[in-house]
């Protein structure tokens, strides 16, 4: 029976492209491989890192998983922009599909069954900050920041939302999602987003101590202890698909596309010209308005209100 039951492999079998993932002593180590990108997640690397969790947590060898990014300037900084612009931005159901994706790979996370260690190397921004507080114990280098970014980029941190303020507390949890600053890692300890602030050239050592502790415990009492600890976070995650559904719907809007747009283009987004538009009585939720016109001559309906002429013939609406 025990030869059907699936089993880890060795971590180089995998030929993972955007993610690392190695396997030694009894710890399993995934690092976000774009450091070009400040190790922005593509698509790719979240479906590569649900496949190296899911190995992990069936491998009797692996005791523990950290979690970090290559290089020294970052975590995570979520989200490959660039790529939802292009991609999972014209329809609802594309970010739907995408989210499906997302989820899976942050609840193989949560529900690994063995403690992860969040390796903080540098920045953790947004949905990098989300994997940093899905892991159950955070190490960051002195020069590391933390930020969460959605209402800067037009977007909603759902994550953030629902588990930041179970670790650091309601008041600065809104503090942090609704400014978008950065906050240092000192900060980030004395408010509990972090259990330890090293040198950069400590990281590594301090991550093998916690790490040693965590292996020279007893392996089902681990587990279970991680189930029970893991109950709000369960409960945050059902709040997820709610959020997502929103953020799906609402990613086609003029808030969404002025944040990503603002962002690939290196400019500030245009805050006060949708609030001015909003005020004059136009639309910030549709590019073009509502669909709300047709055309008498071809009787083409549900054309954009601020359309001069029909889309479809031409003819002068």
């Amino acid at each position: 029976m025990r030869e059907a039951l699936v089993q880890g492999k060795p971590a180089e079998e995998f030929g993972f492209k955007d993610i690392l993932y190695t396997k030694k002593d009894y710890v399993a180590t995934i690092t976000w491989n774009r450091p070009q990108f400040y190790n922005s997640y593509s698509t790719l690397a979240l479906t590569e890192v649900k496949r190296a969790l899911e190995d992990a947590a069936c491998d009797d060898n692996v005791a523990c998983l950290v979690l970090t990014g290559a290089g020294d300037k970052a975590f995570c900084t979520g989200g490959d922009v660039v790529e939802y612009q292009q991609n999972y931005t014209s329809t609802p159901r594309d970010f739907v599909k995408w989210s499906r994706i997302w989820f899976d790979a942050y609840s193989a996370l949560i529900h690994l069954g063995k403690p992860t260690i969040a390796r903080i190397n540098g920045m953790a921004v947004g949905g990098g900050n989300e994997w940093n507080i899905a892991c159950d114990l955070a190490v960051a280098a002195d020069h590391a920041t933390f930020r969460q970014v959605g209402t800067r980029v037009g977007s909603v941190a759902a994550t953030a939302c629902t588990i930041l303020p179970m670790i650091i507390g309601d008041r600065r949890a809104r503090e942090v999602l609704l400014f978008c600053e950065p906050y240092s890692a000192q900060q980030a300890l004395e408010w509990g987003w972090v259990n330890q602030v090293v040198p950069y050239a400590e990281l590594d050592n301090a991550v093998a101590v916690m790490a040693e502790k965590l292996k020279n415990k007893f392996t089902d009492c681990t587990r279970a202890t991680l189930i029970n600890l893991n109950l709000w976070k369960d409960q945050a995650l059902q709040n997820m698909y709610h959020a997502f559904d929103w953020v799906a719907v609402h990613f086609n809007s003029m808030e969404s596309h002025e944040g990503m747009y603002s962002f690939v283009e290196k400019r500030q987004p245009d805050y006060m010209g949708l609030r001015e538009r909003a005020a004059s009585g136009k639309s910030v939720e549709f590019m073009w308005g509502p669909n709300q016109k047709e055309c008498k001559k071809c009787n083409t309906r549900f054309l954009p209100s601020y359309a001069e002429f029909c889309l479809k013939c031409g003819e002068k609406i």
